[in-house]
């Protein structure tokens, strides 16, 4: 198993009123080279997991397993891509790419040829000396997720990447981050509001509950590779979209009620 998320449990104290569970009892195995998606109402804790996964927060009880080391820390072969892509301002795009790489004073004399490449691949050459304001929101992001692949990752983990940009170019962006993963495979786990595109990217497609965050259901995503937009209007899709918007809903009755 590529990654193991056994029993975490979060609780998050605040200055003022109850401290608040966002995780409880939490557990989940994804295995090497899988694509899984996570869904679920804003506040369920898919985030403080991912961040888990991440080593950025520590788990309250429980831990976090990947290739059968603990978590305590970000390691080095994790990539993460947030839904801003936080780009250094001052510096150019083949820099900011660069960055990570410097930061952990692994930059060596390939390292420009593997960031041009990168660039490359997200139909970004040509653009290595421009600056981030240059750019579209969606190019932005493209240079995150290469800043995230210049170290090599094997899991690349996801928090809403695409969530600020236009209905188009996310869409594009999927497709993109499909193409990356074909040439490129990698262990990704992928936070996104969107059922359609949870199930559109995922092999699996993680369903939480309504805070306290829990694992409400797995469900396989069994559609044929490569997977395209077309496949949105076949029976078979909107029949996985329906079974997870149905779970959704009715947990957050069940909290409601």
């Amino acid at each position: 198993m590529m990654i193991e998320v056994r029993a975490v449990s979060k609780i998050f104290s605040v200055r003022r009123g109850p401290d608040v569970i966002a995780l409880q009892d939490v557990s989940l195995e994804i295995e090497q080279g899988e694509i899984v998606t996570i869904v679920g109402p804003s506040g369920c804790g898919k985030s403080t997991l991912l961040r888990m996964i991440a080593g950025l927060v520590g788990p309250g009880d429980g831990e976090v397993v990947i290739d059968g080391v603990r978590v305590t820390a970000p390691r080095s072969d994790t990539g993460i891509v947030f839904q801003s892509p936080t780009l250094l301002p001052w510096a150019t795009v083949l820099e900011n790419v660069l960055f990570p790489l410097k930061m952990t004073n692994e930059f060596r004399p390939d390292s420009v040829e593997r960031a041009r490449a990168l660039l490359k691949l997200v139909g970004l050459e040509g653009f290595e000396q421009r600056a981030p304001r240059e750019l579209s929101g969606g190019m932005q992001q493209r240079v995150a997720i290469c800043r995230a692949l210049i170290v090599d990752p094997s899991v690349l983990l996801m928090d809403e990447p695409f969530g600020a940009l236009d209905a188009l170019t996310r869409e594009e962006m999927a497709l993109e981050l499909l193409r990356i993963w074909a040439e490129r495979p990698k262990t990704i786990i992928f936070i996104t509001h969107s059922i359609s595109e949870a199930v559109l990217l995922a092999d699996r497609v993680v369903v939480m509950s309504p805070r306290p965050g829990r694992v409400a259901d797995v469900i396989q995503v069994q559609l044929s590779r490569p997977r395209s937009f077309d496949q949105e209007v076949t029976s078979e899709f909107q029949a996985y979209a329906k079974r997870i918007r149905d779970i959704v809903f009715s947990k957050q009755r069940q909290r409601a009620a």
